[in-house]
């Protein structure tokens, strides 16, 4: 575990050579910069969405069931409890008649905030492709060039032809798994299981949570691991299976916005400081 009271220290003496010679840099380029793990024991550090992650685990880049994808941009670290969970699902794949799994992205080498996504940062977030793998051979040219099919029909309120039961029933199997908090996927794909679950089978679909931009893979956050002190347990799904919920995404989501309506402000980036201190000594170990 790391020492809180060193790991103040080591925060404030990065963020002032941030502020002295590099003031411009976020967390993320921070971070980013980092691409091998921390020597520390692996643990979690703060929330999914602000955190990072102390010795880190590589997902290996192929594997009997799965692969990882997009090898340049290095995302394929996480907590050994996700990297546990990707292999078993990918064996879980297997049953429902795919070959196996595509994996995106996980985390950095030591967490932090990542490009393109706001959480992926204490190592147990993983994004997992909607494609069924037609093989498991890609060379890493083939991995950075592929795309990941697209579930969710042009008008955004159904799923097309590419959604199958075969994707339902992997979604239920994540879902049924106890590390599992919250799966997010696009609300088509949560309507059509909604639809076709049976009436004493619905408890999993809880775990099912619509989000913007996951017509093509569907994202898994884990719960904290047992133990592990200073991770912040993200909140427990609401109660039901949030079916109804689900149909405003399909209906008043899409309609046109207010013209009138205020524009909302953009985030600034998150910056060292505002993060956990222990993500200081995470960052600057060697």
């Amino acid at each position: 575990m790391i020492q809180t009271a060193r790991a103040i220290t080591l925060a404030i003496l990065v963020a002032a050579g941030c502020a002295a010679g590099a003031g411009a840099q976020t967390a993320q380029s921070l971070f980013a910069a980092r691409a091998t793990p921390s020597p520390h024991g692996a643990h979690p550090v703060g929330q999914h969405a602000r955190g990072c992650l102390a010795g880190g685990v590589q997902l290996p880049e192929s594997g009997p069931t799965w692969q990882a994808m997009r090898l340049g941009r290095n995302h394929n670290w996480g907590h050994p409890e996700m990297i546990a969970f990707v292999e078993d699902l990918s064996r879980s794949a297997t049953r429902v008649g795919w070959k196996g799994l595509y994996v995106g992205d996980i985390s950095q080498a030591r967490g932090g905030p990542v490009k393109g996504h706001a959480s992926h940062q204490i190592g147990l977030d993983v994004d997992i492709w909607f494609t069924p793998p037609p093989r498991l051979d890609l060379s890493r040219r083939e991995r950075e060039q592929l795309s990941a099919i697209d579930v969710r029909s042009a008008d955004q309120r159904h799923v097309n032809g590419n959604w199958t039961k075969s994707h339902e029933a992997l979604l239920r199997a994540a879902a049924l798994d106890p590390r599992v908090n919250r799966i997010f996927v696009t609300a088509p794909a949560k309507l059509a299981m909604c639809a076709d679950a049976g009436a004493n089978d619905r408890a999993w679909l809880g775990k099912i949570r619509p989000w913007w931009g996951h017509n093509d893979h569907f994202h898994v956050r884990l719960n904290c691991p047992a133990g592990a002190a200073g991770c912040v347990m993200p909140d427990p799904v609401p109660a039901g299976d949030g079916c109804q919920d689900a149909v405003w995404w399909v209906t008043e989501a899409l309609e046109p916005p207010d013209p009138n309506a205020p524009k909302p402000k953009p985030k600034p980036p998150l910056r060292l400081a505002d993060l956990p201190p222990q993500c200081g000594e995470v960052l600057s170990a060697r």
